[in-house]
């Protein structure tokens, strides 16, 4: 191998699923100009050196550009974006290796002989050099250092690796042999799903003396041990890297410059002439992934992180809150580079108001600490919220929170590198589909596909006790994950009658026309997104269904939702009411904002005629004028919709004529498609779907039924259905007395229970 080629590569971060795997991804002309294969082993040389083990860079493998991650990047001194000088180098097996545990003995959950094997197999074919720290994800992603190798240099684990460990501070080395050819670790493997990298950060003395360190565990999954002296909220900055994100590459990008420039840079912008930011403000929906964009940036630029949370600040007693305050952003300044994370900032920056005496001084005080951070831009200052409208606006201005960045829902192929995240320690069986699964779970956010995961695991394990397979040879399934997707739900969408149903077309007698064009209004969008982008047209807004009652109005469009697969938010008219001024308002407004979060979804609006009737001047809504308030903030969120391929919105009524026109214009609710009494071959075709499964007795002909309910609405039809089983239930009740759920068997519905159903039900129409 030649030692004296090389090439100069920009760092990228690595693929989710190579996350401490110790991998270098390079393009294939990169492998060419540097004469190797995948498999070799390569030297990494940044403001320090680390050796990594060449793989192809895939697909997506950009000219000129290398893909490692944290640990291989911090090895390397290096961040992504810098210039890496990438060699090959000569390796040779070890015959033995010493790593230093990060912890004290007895302060992991594993024994001395468990740990050395689950190293062994972590380690195994990998390339090392003393003085690197390695990164072992099924350890819950503690960081060894390597201490030692034999012989020195570059080695790589082989089978006749011996592997012994250190504890930190304790001076004394458990000597047990293990050789990585023979390591059974099976139960090993992490289910958990944590996009965390468990790192414990020490701060202890060498001497084991001062004062006593406190462990704390954080939201990313990590522990953090911090001195009794450290403020409220200060952690290390250890812990979440940019493979633990998934589907936020461009808000991790616009954060990376906001934040990642000015604590590693910050002499940049004074070369510019301007002052650096000062603060970021992270905004969303709950679960998105605000808090670890923040840990991880932290993390990779090496700087003190101090996280704040309301309670910590709040205090009784005047002046108290505000002093907390001075003292985190002092420390932050004694500490710079530092992140000052203020998660759910909201809780502690609300709009200031004559009532609020203590948030307003809390809030004075926060403006008056962000004013005055040194231009140097090594504290910055980083807020989360999933309320970013009840802000006092002072704190929303260049020279505090410089810039707002969305963290939104993310979509199809975000979900799918999320999983990967969540499911890179899981024993996945080859069933297993992750493009599948991100497809099914519209509206799911960072959070609720960590509890998939999580969910699919405990299935696996319940279903291995069961079986007596309890760690031996443990696989998640597909069958797990579907099991997992049915208790799972976007928690976006928990507060309302929100779903994924079942229904389809088939469940709908008749309605023929009826369908084709709700499938061309609904799902056409969705599926052929392509051809109305061709087309220069934007796809229909909003669809009502008008018609007698029971005509099916609601069943078609749980039909649709069920055939397309997204999400159904069914709202009925009169719950978006409310008689406090603004209430009702503010319904309809989160209504499309959680539907736009979980989209592609469907807002169905049953009765809708409760609520948009036709304005009249203020009269027609009572003494506060409701309705025409509800009316009008309608049309803007129907606005609204109208540039959103991914929301459809459906209504329904049997009062057509009673809602007010502006709502029927086109860019609105512009189709309208009437859901009429079925004819003679659509009552026969609905009582086939309703009978559908029951014992019936030869002598009952639905096609006479179908005659004899002239005028019947699918409703109705279904009523016949359904009084005919009853009759029979109460004939073989009648005969069996207190035995009658014994004899299933002696049930069967006849002609004459369907002719006493059609008088029944026909009586009650009158």
């Amino acid at each position: 191998m030649n030692d004296l080629a090389d090439v100069d590569l920009t760092v990228r971060a690595a693929a989710k699923r190579d996350a401490g795997r110790g991998i270098a991804r390079l393009p294939e002309d990169a492998r060419r100009e540097l004469g190797i294969l995948s498999g070799d082993t390569v030297r990494i040389e940044g403001a320090g050196s680390t050796v990594a083990k060449v793989w192809p860079g895939g697909p997506d493998a950009k000219p000129g550009s290398v893909r490692i991650d944290a640990d291989t990047r911090a090895n390397a001194g290096v961040k992504v974006g810098d210039t890496v000088t990438v060699a090959p180098v000569d390796v040779e097996d070890a015959r033995s290796v010493t790593l230093q545990v990060p912890a004290k003995r007895g302060e992991l959950d594993v024994d001395d002989a468990s740990l050395e094997r689950t190293l062994a197999r972590a380690l195994r074919d990998r390339p090392l050099t003393a003085g690197e720290a390695v990164h072992v994800e099924r350890l819950g992603g503690l960081r060894f250092e390597v201490e030692a190798t034999d012989p020195e240099g570059t080695v790589r684990v082989g089978e006749r690796t011996d592997l012994s460990v250190r504890y930190r501070n304790t001076g004394t080395t458990h000597t047990g042999t293990t050789h990585t050819g023979t390591t059974n670790v099976g139960a090993a493997h992490g289910t958990d799903g944590s996009a965390g990298d468990g790192t414990v950060d020490e701060t202890s003395d060498e001497t084991g003396g001062g004062s006593p360190n406190r462990s704390e565990s954080s939201g990313d999954g990590s522990t953090t041990v911090r001195t009794d002296d450290r403020p409220a909220g200060s952690e290390s900055g250890r812990g979440a890297t940019y493979e633990d994100i998934g589907g936020l590459d461009e808000e991790l990008d616009l954060v990376r410059e906001l934040v990642e420039l000015p604590l590693s840079e910050p002499e940049t912008f004074g070369r510019l002439g301007v002052d650096p930011p000062k603060g970021v403000l992270l905004f969303g929906p709950p679960g998105t992934g605000k808090t670890l964009i923040a840990r991880a940036v932290a993390n990779e630029v090496d700087a003190e992180f101090i996280t704040i949370d309301g309670p910590e600040i709040t205090s009784k007693y005047k002046g108290e809150s505000e002093k907390r305050l001075r003292e985190v952003f002092e420390h932050a300044s004694e500490s710079a580079p530092a992140i000052v994370f203020f998660d759910e900032i909201d809780s502690i920056a609300g709009k200031r108001d004559d009532g609020g005496d203590l948030e307003n001084r809390v809030v004075g005080q926060l403006l008056s600490l962000m004013d005055g951070l040194d231009a140097r831009g090594e504290v910055i200052v980083i807020g989360a919220t999933n309320r970013v409208d009840v802000l006092d606006p002072a704190l929303r201005r260049g020279g505090r929170f410089d810039r707002e960045i969305e963290i939104g829902v993310p979509g199809e192929a975000g979900r799918r590198q999320i999983l990967e995240v969540h499911t890179r320690n899981m024993p996945l069986a080859d069933d297993v589909d992750l493009d599948r699964i991100a497809g099914r779970t519209h509206g799911f956010v960072g959070a609720d596909l960590e509890s998939l995961a999580q969910e699919a695991a405990m299935t696996s394990l319940r279903r291995a006790r069961e079986t007596d397979e309890y760690l031996e040879g443990i696989e998640v399934t597909r069958s797990d994950f579907d099991r997992a997707l049915a208790g799972v739900e976007p928690s976006a969408m928990r507060e309302y009658v929100a779903e994924t149903p079942e229904t389809t077309f088939a469940d709908v007698g008749g309605l023929e026309e009826a369908k084709r064009r709700l499938e061309r209004a609904v799902t056409w969008p969705l599926s052929h997104a392509p051809l109305f982008e061709a087309a220069n047209t934007d796809p229909p807004t909003g669809l009502l269904l008008f018609g007698p009652p029971g005509t099916g109005k609601t069943l078609l469009a749980r039909a649709i939702a069920g055939e397309s697969g997204v999400n159904f938010i069914q709202v009925a008219g009169p719950e978006l009411l409310d008689r406090y001024v603004g209430e009702s308002e503010k319904a309809v407004r989160e209504v499309f904002e959680r539907a736009r979060q979980a989209a592609p979804a469907i807002v169905f609006l049953d009765e809708i005629d409760a609520v948009a009737t036709a304005r009249d001047g203020g009269s027609g809504g009572g003494g506060s004028a409701v309705g025409e308030r509800v009316v009008s903030q309608l049309l803007t969120e129907l606005d609204r919709a109208a540039g959103n391929p991914n929301l459809a919105v459906i209504a329904a009524t049997n009062r057509k004529d009673a809602l007010d026109p502006a709502l029927l214009r086109p860019g609105r609710i512009e189709t309208h498609l009437e859901v009429p009494l079925p004819d003679r071959d659509a009552r026969e075709t609905i009582l086939r779907v309703h009978a559908r499964g029951q014992p019936r007795s030869e002598d009952v002909d639905l096609d006479a039924i179908a005659e004899a309910t002239e005028g019947f609405s699918g409703a109705e039809l279904a009523a016949v259905c359904r009084e005919a089983a009853l009759a029979a239930i109460e004939d073989v009740a009648r005969e069996h007395g207190d035995e009658a759920a014994e004899h299933p068997e002696a049930l069967e519905v006849t002609a004459a229970h369907y002719e006493a159903a059609v008088k029944s039900v026909s009586g009650s129409r009158s």
